[in-house]
């Protein structure tokens, strides 16, 4: 996971008033759990929200009145009108401790499938997955380039060492729909006629209609 660093304020006192404050001053209440004790505190918006509306994750080094503590976003609660952050919670990480997360999926390469007129279906944006925060890597990576019309990878495609993903094995994560007036898939590649996720084709074409 990629490492920040923030700096937070301890909360002197915790309730809806502290927190009202907290917001007009341009700050957002938090807190950490998962250690010996929760610890509340806040952080401004400004810096906080560089590392929100983006689909990395993040370990989070925070200096909290002196303290160090190292941790994970867990939620964030939004405005439901003006959609401004309010709240957000972290996960205190503590070395050996296993935890779960989720982990954003990265497509790379360019689908046979596509070139040929097919249409791209990305069912899994993030997985979530179990294990030790330092075998957690900055994201889950699929190379689509040798899929066909008609195929897909599944989550038993992801290998990521030491880690636990939490999803069946053959949920489908991507997959190449056909497209009206697409070509037959007619390129090759060295390995000939199935290739990859070939078993099954129309089965997965289904899948990802039925998810979207």
């Amino acid at each position: 996971m990629k490492t920040v660093s923030l700096s937070g304020s301890p909360r002197e006192n915790v309730g809806k008033k502290d927190a009202a404050h907290l917001r007009a001053e341009g700050r957002v209440p938090a807190v950490v759990y998962g250690g010996d004790e929760q610890i509340h505190f806040s952080l401004d918006i400004i810096e906080f929200s560089k590392y929100v509306y983006t689909p990395d994750v993040f370990k989070f080094e925070l200096e909290i009145g002196g303290k160090q503590v190292e941790a994970t976003l867990k939620d964030l609660q939004f405005d439901p009108v003006s959609d401004r952050i309010i709240h957000a919670d972290f996960l205190q990480l503590i070395e050996g401790k296993p935890i779960k997360m989720e982990l954003p999926v990265r497509i790379t390469g360019s689908a046979i499938g596509v070139r040929n007129g097919g249409r791209l279906a990305v069912l899994f944006r993030r997985i979530k997955i179990a294990g030790l925060p330092k075998d957690f890597p900055d994201y889950a990576e699929l190379d689509i380039t040798k899929l066909r019309i008609g195929h897909a990878l599944r989550v038993k495609d992801i290998t990521i060492p030491g880690v636990t993903i939490l999803h069946n094995p053959d949920s489908v994560v991507v997959a190449v729909k056909r497209a009206r007036g697409a070509m037959e898939d007619e390129e090759e590649d060295e390995e000939g006629e199935g290739g990859e996720g070939g078993e099954g084709a129309e089965e997965t074409a289904a899948e990802a209609d039925k998810a979207e």
